[in-house]
């Protein structure tokens, strides 16, 4: 079997109590989907649903199935408690 090449990548998540950032390695041609897995957020956080919440690399939204390279930080993005547009409505209101 060829050798490999591996990459190093970061995922994040942050809740309202804590937040990760967790360093790994993974092989090159590894999915967002696949680094996620591997790097073991989804125990810590087990509240994490990939088929509902948005990923992203350094902000830009991805999709799971995005091949990762070296040095990307995946990001996995909270479901929004509020509606920006209402938000700014109940701001202008005060």
């Amino acid at each position: 079997m060829a050798n490999v090449k591996k990459i190093n990548v970061e995922v994040a998540y942050a809740d309202v109590n804590k937040h990760s950032l967790i360093k790994l390695v993974v092989e090159e041609g590894c999915t967002i989907e696949l680094a996620i897995d591997r790097s073991g957020i989804l125990l810590e956080f087990p509240e994490i649903d990939l088929m509902k919440q948005k990923v992203g690399i350094f902000s830009t939204q991805k999709k799971l199935t995005d091949i990762v390279k070296e040095g990307d930080r995946i990001e996995i993005y909270r479901p929004l408690l509020v509606d920006p547009k209402e938000a700014r409505k109940r701001r202008v209101k005060k």
